[in-house]
């Protein structure tokens, strides 16, 4: 019996070496297999890469769209040779004819189309800067789409969302997948539109100025109704960001553009700016909005919540507090500003 064991024990090296070789080749099948193009000849499809996709989500979307023969040589590949850090979000040109190799050489050229997130509050100026820097401009290109956005687009009507653009659209393509988008989405809330005693254009003033002077959605409807209940009554709005408006306009044709568009803290010399768009100085609503509004704020424009209040300030820490006269307003600023 021991005899059998040990002649065993002698021929287990070369079991385990046979099993390794089968393993290795059939490893070396799989591997070989899986990098060759799904077809031998085929047409480009478009393939897009949303944000925050991982690398297993790409694979397998690459597998499902039937770009690639398997999603598991994908992922290893991508990961072992650190490539999968280094695909972009965004919009490719593949072919089923490529190799896996060349499908991943492909996604790290970078894709044919970006996407270009448009937060909420932006002037447009600070817009056309972030379609130059998300679409690779630079140069003369930057120069002449950032003159051309300027010049086609309104303030207020710029909306604020995410957009697949290929790198070689132009600013009046740009501008009009914007309006597009605005369309749509005020679509979505034609009804408080149409019911509100507003215009669009003074509801869309209202919403840039929420916009920039709330912190949260909760507050908007609120302070849509403090404003506008002040400017029925005639009286000033008194809204910091429109003086900030004014103030960065005029610092920014100074300097050529080349400066802060929203500056802060206010002094009370800018307070005293004259400038149509000084909304302590003058009543009534600046003479246009003042940044470019979601549709949360227009939607609170459109539906002001009404209240006591007449007067808000935010704390130190971003929390609102509202007043129903000067005096109570006077106390919140000595309580909770200091001042």
């Amino acid at each position: 019996m021991s005899g059998k064991i040990s002649s065993l024990m002698k021929k287990l090296p070369l079991m385990v070496a046979i099993l390794l070789l089968v393993f290795s080749g059939l490893l070396f099948f799989w591997w070989k297999v899986s990098f060759q193009p799904v077809k031998k000849s085929g047409e480009p499809q478009d393939f897009l890469i949303l944000k925050g996709m991982s690398a297993t989500q790409v694979a397998n979307k690459l597998s499902e769209e039937g770009l690639i023969k398997n999603s598991l040589a994908f992922k290893f590949y991508v990961q072992l040779t650190g490539k999968s850090k280094k695909i972009q979000s965004g919009e490719y040109s593949l072919n089923p004819s490529e190799s896996l190799l060349e499908i991943v050489d492909s996604l790290l050229k970078g894709p044919t189309s970006v996407w270009v997130t448009i937060p909420e509050g932006l002037r447009k100026e600070e817009v056309a800067e972030k379609f130059i820097v998300g679409l690779n401009k630079e140069g003369e290109d930057a120069d002449n789409f950032r003159k051309t956005f300027l010049n086609l687009t309104k303030e207020g009507y710029v909306f604020p969302d995410t957009y697949l653009l290929p790198k070689s659209i132009s600013a009046e393509k740009t501008v009009a997948l914007i309006e597009n988008t605005f369309e749509k989405r005020m679509g979505s809330i034609e009804d408080d539109i149409s019911n509100s005693n507003l215009s669009l254009s003074e509801i869309i003033n209202i919403a840039s100025m929420l916009e920039r002077e709330t912190i949260t959605d909760e507050e908007k409807p609120v302070v849509a109704g403090i404003l506008i209940k002040r400017w029925e009554a005639d009286w000033p709005l008194q809204v910091d960001a429109t003086v900030q408006y004014a103030k960065a306009s005029i610092e920014c044709a100074r300097s050529l553009g080349d400066c802060e568009w929203w500056p802060r803290p206010l002094t009370k010399d800018d307070l005293s700016i004259n400038s149509a768009y000084n909304t302590y100085k003058y009543s009534g609503l600046s003479p246009t909005p003042i940044s470019n509004p979601g549709i949360k704020s227009i939607s609170a424009a459109a539906n002001p919540e009404e209240s006591d209040y007449w007067f808000y300030i935010h704390d130190t820490k971003g929390n609102i507090h509202y007043a129903r006269s000067l005096e109570e307003h006077n106390f919140n600023v000595s309580k909770y500003l200091g001042k």
